[in-house]
């Protein structure tokens, strides 16, 4: 069991996967990264007899089949809103921290809470539109305007949010105010 879960939030090439990489490195072997989306790109490669790993990329790829794993995972939710997050945590090994880099939905966060209590703090990535621009988004219907990028956008009881929009805090910045968080480990 962990003693703290960090669960980090933000919108397509907010830096996510970027800052909980670097947030892993330095805390070394203390941590794990789970990823709830893991559970979703494992059952649609195997469905459909597709690269894993390119799924977990970041690349076009994975957009090719975005729409499809979400409506799929929108789906399952309905009958158990946990599921994937469950599922991501099943695996998890005895770190005395987890950093859950994907969470997207009020559900997600709900079951976290439901399941660990005070053990969860709550990041939200943001950045603004030109500096996800310049690091490849593009805005798509189906997949922008939908509760996979939306449902946390009017969520404001986050611990923290850090603006990674290019010319805003450095890294080392962003990374001390998430250390923050972890205080008494």
């Amino acid at each position: 069991m962990p003693q703290i879960i960090l669960l980090f939030s933000g919108k397509r090439k907010s830096g996510k996967d970027f800052l909980t990489t670097h947030l892993q490195k330095l805390l070394g072997d203390k941590c794990e990264v789970l990823k709830i989306s893991q559970p979703i790109k494992s059952h649609w490669a195997k469905e459909k007899n597709l690269n894993l790993n390119e799924l977990l990329g970041d690349g076009e790829y994975k957009e090719q089949y975005r729409l499809d794993m979400i409506n799929w995972s929108d789906e399952m939710r309905l009958q158990d809103y946990g599921y994937f997050c469950r599922i991501a945590c099943q695996d998890a090994t005895e770190k005395p921290i987890w950093i859950v880099s994907d969470i997207r939905r009020k559900t997600d966060i709900r079951w976290f809470k439901e399941k660990y209590g005070d053990q969860i703090r709550t990041i939200r990535i943001v950045a603004d539109e030109d500096t996800r621009k310049k690091r490849g988004f593009q805005f798509k219907s189906g997949v922008d305007d939908v509760a996979s990028e939306c449902n946390l956008d009017d969520y404001t009881d986050w611990d923290l949010v850090i603006d990674n929009s290019e010319g805003k805090q450095e890294v080392e910045e962003q990374l001390s105010s998430i250390l923050g968080l972890l205080s008494g480990l």
